[in-house]
């Protein structure tokens, strides 16, 4: 049984449209068969997301990823439009007591109930007061957020998958992040997250260097062009001293990549300024 989880809803007319686009018109296939109604959670919503090996978890550094598919969060719910690490929102008292109260008691439950779960576990997590409240689980790291944290990882990532693995994270030294801010854009296909076009050239990877790196996502490779295939096409990250002049080269590198029917949001990571 899938589990589909939708934007928080605010009018009843929202409620009925997304009850309709699920039950009806069947836009999600077998994962609209049900549906749970739950409480409404207002606050800010950020990431959490751990790796464990079934005994323990290492948490990662915090992100904070950017969903629906407008400039101020409006519009459509979309698979994440971008995202930026470390996020303010999830200071050092907070990040403790989210790993304290929510990771390492989930690992621990799973386990008494004779689950030794190994790999990510990804927390959508809303504050709410200062309060972290769950939105939802995921078994991945999480995309976009993947792209600025790994961006800024001063360890071998692989070695902690084979920890992970093996059950030894508990062995593992403490991880070191880079001090800069990561910010990724993602470039999707107009018309994205509804009907779009696909196998349009993009060009302008070449000029992309320095700090700044794209991630392919919904891509293709014919006659030695790369061509989009997809919703989100590709994730350009970049770095920076500060969270604006991470911005600002993510936005730069963004410039230099170009087909037909590309989109992208223009205010990703901003939010995060109001705390600076």
């Amino acid at each position: 049984m899938m589990m589909l989880c939708l934007p928080l809803i605010q009018f009843f007319d929202e409620a009925l449209s997304a009850i309709d686009t699920i039950l009806v018109k069947k836009t999600f296939g077998d994962a609209g068969n049900r549906i749970i109604i739950e409480e409404r959670i207002d606050g800010i919503e950020a990431s959490f997301i751990a790796i464990s090996d079934g005994n323990v978890a290492i948490p990662m550094a915090s992100s904070q990823d950017h969903k629906r598919i407008f400039d101020n969060d409006k519009g459509p719910n979309t698979g994440g439009m971008g995202a930026y690490s470390p996020t303010p929102i999830i200071d050092d008292s907070l990040t403790k007591k989210i790993q304290e109260t929510i990771i390492e008691k989930t690992i621990q439950a799973m386990k008494n109930e004779g689950i030794l779960f190994k790999g990510f576990l990804y927390a959508g997590i809303m504050l709410r007061d200062n309060e972290p409240y769950v939105l939802e689980y995921n078994v991945r790291m999480g995309d976009p957020e993947c792209q600025p944290i790994t961006m800024r990882m001063d360890f071998d990532l692989y070695d902690y998958f084979v920890a992970s693995a093996d059950g030894k994270l508990s062995t593992m030294p403490e991880t070191s992040w880079n001090k800069k801010f990561a910010v990724c854009i993602v470039l999707a296909s107009d018309g994205y997250p509804g009907s779009y076009t696909k196998n349009e050239e993009i060009s302008g990877f070449e000029f992309v260097s320095g700090d700044s790196h794209v991630f392919h996502a919904g891509t293709t490779k014919s006659d030695g062009k790369i061509l989009s295939n997809g919703g989100r096409v590709l994730g350009v990250t970049a770095l920076g001293g500060t969270l604006k002049s991470a911005i600002n080269n993510a936005y730069d590198a963004v410039e230099k990549i170009s087909w037909s029917n590309k989109y992208c949001r223009t205010d990703i990571g901003k939010k995060g300024l109001d705390y600076f």
